[in-house]
């Protein structure tokens, strides 16, 4: 079913309200060397929120905090109509291990420092940005109820955290009180599937909505590389540019490619973008709340938001799952059975809870 960026979602169990396509703003600034600069990150904030999109999605140290504040900049006018989501975490000074992690001392110094930059007294959505097995989940949980205490932030959540540790997080935050997570942010696109292991189930389960990052596997799933380009994986290059890190990365493999060749055709199909089948993919996804989609043009980003039209026939679906299928391993597959489901069912015919 056709979809616009107004069309608005729950984030999880929160009564906040989403656009199904968040606008990604990792690419608001040429710090990193591939990114837009300002009067083209204008034209991207401009055409996204045009059209009814309402979740911006950035971190404190996105290119080196010019995306926080270009958006400070962008959303002068508009605050209260924008659901604005950054993260805390990455180190913020080189060679101060404390201006960075999930503890104390950084959540609050990293809050203040986007409050600032974003220009605005409140943060609609914090995430922790990356899990260091290290910080007691106590400290994190309770540093994060004080800010919503104090005003400063309106809701919490996470990504790029093990399941195990998220779902202690939310046990705890509802026994204690504290304020629960309503999001979780994580790697998911068609080549990468690991997450519907347990990450998308458990959100699902205690109700965090999946923010999915990097739908299009860093680019692969829009076609742009192809099994030339496997050569060039095997040779390292620091020059800085999106190819460069997609390589590092190891996004390009024959398997990858592969996937990538069913998207091709299904797109042929269909009269749409490789990238637009990529992400309707993703849309389809019940557990899945919003994807972000990050373009450093206003044609790209056309096309992304194409995405929200595209609508698959049972066959090209089907393709499409087949072709990016994992196995979801123990004990996933063996209570999958025909034979273990016996053991706890007998011949009932049970529908499994979805």
């Amino acid at each position: 079913m056709s979809l616009t960026l107004d069309t608005y979602r729950l984030l999880g169990r929160s009564g906040l309200r989403v656009s199904p396509l968040a606008l990604g703003a990792a690419t608001f600034g040429t710090e990193w060397g591939w990114g837009a600069e300002r009067d083209e990150a204008r034209k991207l904030f401009d055409l996204y929120v045009g059209r009814g999109g309402n979740f911006i999605d950035t971190a404190s140290t996105y290119t080196d905090g010019s995306s926080e504040r270009l958006l400070g900049e962008f959303t002068r006018d508009n605050r209260e109509s924008l659901v604005l989501a950054t993260k805390y975490t990455t180190l913020r000074r080189a060679g101060d291990p404390n201006s960075g992690g999930p503890h104390r001392k950084s959540l609050f110094a990293s809050v203040e420092a986007s409050l600032r930059q974003l220009n605005t007294d409140y943060i609609d959505l914090l995430y922790l940005h990356l899990w260091d097995f290290t910080t007691p989940v106590e400290e994190i949980l309770r540093g994060m109820d004080d800010l919503v205490r104090q005003g400063k932030v309106l809701y919490v959540a996470i990504s790029n955290a093990p399941a195990w540790q998220v779902s202690r997080m939310q046990a705890i935050a509802d026994l204690r009180g504290w304020s629960p997570l309503v999001a979780l942010q994580i790697e998911y696109n068609l080549i990468e599937r690991t997450g519907e292991r347990d990450l998308i189930p458990m959100a699902r389960e205690l109700g965090l909505g999946v923010i999915p990052w990097s739908p299009l596997a860093g680019g692969v799933l829009t076609g742009k590389y192809s099994r030339d380009d496997l050569a060039a994986a095997n040779v390292a290059s620091d020059d800085g540019t999106r190819r460069s890190v997609t390589i590092a990365n190891g996004a390009i493999t024959e398997r990858n490619l592969a996937i990538v060749d069913v998207v091709k055709d299904v797109a042929t199909e269909l009269g749409r973008s490789a990238a637009q089948v990529g992400l309707a993919w993703t849309l389809r996804n019940p557990g899945v709340t919003a994807p972000v989609v990050g373009a450093r043009t206003p044609a790209q980003l056309e096309d992304n938001l194409g995405a929200l039209e595209v609508d698959f026939t049972a066959s090209q679906l089907a393709r499409l799952d087949e072709a990016g299928a994992i196995g979801l391993g123990f004990p996933h597959d063996m209570l999958a059975r025909a034979t273990t489901r016996k053991l706890t069912r007998g011949d009932l015919k049970v529908e499994a809870r979805r």
